[in-house]
């Protein structure tokens, strides 16, 4: 159901974007650059496990196609390949000398839509839509303070998934962000905030599994470099 959903909301950004190709005004602008910036993550889990934002690194290369102007509207597509911190930081209320963080690092991969807003040489305001895929490379845990302390206080805290090994490493999911870009002759300089909604399960989710629900998520923001390649 999830897959479906996924394929049809691509297959509507997509197709909506070569309609209008069809009836703009034709551009071809490719431009390529870097990207940097901090995730903000949590894991949506059911059965709840506390937490609060982990930081990690989101870096990469992006690479972006402008195909036309459709009246005030600049349309385009965005892909990018990224290495991306994922994971949790667990939070326990009364016994804050006790931490655990799991850190999940991924290459992510986003297919976006790219729609703008405002000069063609100058400031434009952008928003970026699309799927997102990503491949697990690795993942490591860190614990300090004793976990029994937190069991003792709270029995039926839940700590399943402290050291239960990843079971899917491919993670879907779509993502979505606004910000702004000032075109200059010397490049064009973004700066985005994006939301991604992790699809898939990292943990198996049968109905025999503990887990019915364990997928990424979060904030991130970002700063892009882009030089044009061809106008």
């Amino acid at each position: 159901m999830k897959t479906k959903i996924l394929a049809t909301l691509c297959l509507l950004l997509f197709t909506g974007h070569a309609l209008h190709a069809q009836v703009g005004e034709q551009r071809y602008n490719f431009a390529i650059g870097v990207n940097g910036g901090i995730n903000m993550n949590k894991v949506s889990f059911t059965p709840t496990v506390n937490q609060k934002n982990l930081m990690g690194i989101n870096a990469g290369l992006t690479a972006r196609y402008i195909s036309e102007k459709y009246f005030n509207m600049i349309c385009g597509a965005q892909l990018e390949v990224n290495f991306s911190q994922r994971g949790w930081d667990e939070f326990y209320e009364y016994t804050p000398d006790v931490h655990y963080t799991r850190t999940m690092n991924y290459v992510e991969i986003p297919f976006l839509a790219h729609l703008a807003f405002g000069k063609e040489r100058g400031l434009q305001f952008f928003l970026n839509l699309g799927p997102q895929i990503g491949f697990l490379i690795s993942d490591s845990e860190q614990q300090t303070g004793d976990m029994n302390e937190v069991i003792a206080d709270n029995p039926i805290v839940c700590i399943e998934q402290q050291g239960k090994p990843i079971d899917n490493k491919f993670d879907y999911g779509i993502t979505g962000g606004i910000g702004a870009e000032l075109r200059t002759k010397f490049g064009n300089f973004l700066v985005e905030g994006r939301y991604y909604f992790g699809l898939a399960d990292f943990y198996n989710s049968t109905k025999k599994d503990y887990f019915s629900r364990s997928a990424n998520g979060g904030f991130m923001v970002k700063a892009t470099y882009l030089f044009d390649v061809s106008k």
